[in-house]
Parts: C-alpha cells; structure tokens; sequence
C-alpha cells in the first residue's frame, strides 16, 4: 500500500463511519453567541465557562501586556522566553492552589506529554482512569513504561492494579472532571490508595479548575486532596490558553531539566501571562460568576431531564445528551443549527461506539432564558 493510499483509506474508512471531522470558520465563537457567516448562534460548545475570554480586565490586562513587552516572548523559557510575568504568574498560582511551584506550559496537551515522558521509565508503571484525556493516554502509550487502564472511577479496579507486583515505580493517573461525561472522580479515595501504594498521583483538572473548590481552586480543593502532580489548563475557565504543573520543588527543578516541551517550545506570551494573572485575581474575588454557573446547571438538568434522550449524570458545566449512533447525532446537531443553537457532535473515537452525542456546556454568560429556549428547541426536535 502506498503513501497515498494509506491516507484515501483512512479518509474513505471514516466517512462512511459518519466521523468524518471538520473545522467550522467562524467570526465569534469563545462567548455566549457564535457567529458563522453571518449568522449568530446561541452558543452552547464553548469551555469559557466563567465569560472570562471577554472580561473587561482581562482584555486590558493583555493589551498592556502587550504594549510593555510586545506580543511574543523571544524564545525558550531556558533561553530567553521566561520574563518576569512568568515567574510572577507562576508564583501567584503556587500561593492560590498551596504548592511550593507552579511551571507554565504552552498547552494542557503539552504539559500531560512533557510530565509522563520526563518522569517515566522502561521499569515503571502507568495506572490510568480508561476514560482519561487523550493527551493523557497518547503519553502514556508512548512512554517506556508499561499502560494499565482502570475501568472508570472504579477505585476497587485501581487498588487491584497497583497490588499486582511490579518492579519499578507507579504513576496513577486521573482527570478531575472528564470532558466527554462530565463526571468527577472519586479523588479521595485515589489519592488514598495511590500514597498507600507508594505511587505518585497525577491530576488533570483543566475542566475543574475556576470553577470548583473555594475561590475556584478546582476538583483536588473540593475533595481536600492534594496530588503530587497537579495540572490545571487555562483555555476552560481562565477563559485564554496556556497550562501550570503544580508539584513540590525538587519535581519542578527536575521537570525544568528533563521536560523536553519546557526546554524546547517557545514560552507562552508575557502579555498571555498578565491576563491569566487578571483571571485569576476575577476567578478568586468573584463567586457570583460560580454561583451563576451553578444554577445554570441546575436548570438545565431539571428541563432536559424531561427530554427522549439519557442524560449523564454530571453536576458540572459539561451535560451530554445520548442521541445513540453517529448519524443522528449529527442530524440533531444540524436541526438545532437551524434553529439558532451551537452544539457540537461527539462521535466515536472519541466516545465509545453507540454513544455519539450532544455536548452541552454550559457558562455563567448565558440566561435562564437562553437555557429555556435551547430546551424548548431540544424538546421539539426530538418528540
């Protein structure tokens, strides 16, 4: 088989999948409205679950930013990238989240690669929740060490796992909130089993950080555990992009050798640190945005309970609705376009076969009665 048709096979393989991705253009997408030729949508798609992406002080902070030390950073943080809104940023999130480091990340993908293939090697083991974040797995797949895969949230599963004798070190692996259910794990009793064990917890709450927790300090302050490795990204909540490991001081020092997305990719913007640092002062100071979030929630869940299709059972910001197979899901996706409502398609392989669906995420942006609407048109759609 030849290059090319490896590649029109793959292609070919996933249309008549109906899982066949595509990239929209639009003109506005991050806020309460999307805008796509022209035409707005109530937007019910987007991780800006705080509004933070359009705040006000947000926006200036990154301006000034930007007018002080430009729009780029010049560089590797080991060569000349890391400038004192960095260090400032990264101190300040430290002190919120009670850890001794914070290290800045270009991505939440880039930190989840850069922690497991600095820390793992061929004699050492990776217990994973099943359901965690690609980013995640594709790391732990590629790592020296050997994968072993937990069922999800099951902490039985993984106490079993890590009995098994091994000869190497033990890294457990979770998210906080999983983005495609939209569930939390039972972080307590992980963290419990994995310090019995001996092995190392890793965290990734990029979908609860801001958002649970006192002051918004995420999935880990609400169960009142404290993982060695905390990763917590900025493109959810904080409402722009980037990620920080928390950790202790001598993983930090030995993460600023060996982490190789550190040493080698260009630092995020001085100016993307000054509004981050902006966000967090906002996320900290400012519950009513949560307290919006959370009776968003709550009133969409009491209406879309009365909808033909399953909802999961999450509390959070992310709701699916289970359509089934992937055509009707996509066909739902597309009535509701049609009506004014954003949503997007969730098909396999990103969820398991059977289980395409409508990822509904709600923000502190919409009303009452945008929900009320998007309900209404659910409803219709479906009976």
């Amino acid at each position: 088989m030849t290059w090319q048709q490896r590649i029109d096979s793959a292609l070919e393989q996933r249309r008549a999948n109906d899982s066949f991705r595509i990239r929209q253009v639009n003109q506005q997408g991050s806020g309460r409205y999307l805008v796509q030729n022209q035409t707005r949508y109530l937007n019910f798609s987007s991780n800006d679950y705080l509004g933070m992406s359009h705040h006000a002080q947000v926006i200036q902070a990154w301006q000034q930013g930007a007018e002080t030390y430009g729009v780029g950073s010049g560089g590797s943080g080991h060569v000349t990238g890391y400038h004192e809104t960095h260090q400032q940023f990264e101190q300040q999130l430290a002190d919120w989240l009670g850890f001794p480091r914070a290290l800045l990340f270009i991505s939440g993908f880039a930190a989840n690669q850069a922690l497991i293939a600095a820390l793992t090697e061929k004699s050492d083991r990776i217990i994973a929740d099943k359901l965690s974040h690609a980013s995640l797995l594709e790391a732990a797949i590629n790592s020296p060490a050997q994968l072993r895969r937990f069922t999800h949230n099951d902490v039985p599963s993984l106490q079993a796992l890590l009995a098994h004798p091994h000869q190497g070190q033990q890294l457990v692996v979770t998210e906080g909130v999983f983005s495609m259910d939209g569930d939390a794990a039972p972080l307590a009793e992980i963290a419990q089993i994995s310090r019995n064990a001996g092995a190392l917890l890793m965290v990734d709450d990029a979908h609860g950080i801001g958002v649970m927790g006192e002051e918004g300090r995420g999935s880990c302050d609400q169960q009142q555990i404290k993982p060695d490795l905390l990763v917590v990204t900025f493109g959810k909540a904080f409402g722009a992009s980037g990620a920080a490991v928390l950790c202790s001081e001598s993983l930090a020092d030995y993460l600023l050798q060996f982490a190789r997305h550190l040493i080698y990719s260009t630092a995020m913007p001085p100016a993307q640190a000054c509004a981050l640092s902006a966000a967090l002062n906002v996320i900290r100071h400012d519950e009513s945005r949560r307290a919006q979030l959370r009776a968003n929630i709550a009133h969409f869940r009491s209406g879309a309970a009365q909808l033909p299709l399953k909802l999961m059972a999450s509390q959070t910001a992310i709701q699916p609705l289970i359509v089934g197979e992937n055509q009707a899901a996509v066909n739902l996706a597309s009535t509701m376009r049609e009506r004014g409502f954003w949503m997007t398609a969730i098909r396999p392989p990103t969820v398991p076969p059977g289980t395409a669906r409508l990822r509904v995420t709600l923000t502190a942006s919409h009303t009452a009665d945008d929900i009320d609407k998007l309900l209404e048109a659910l409803y219709d759609a479906t009976r």
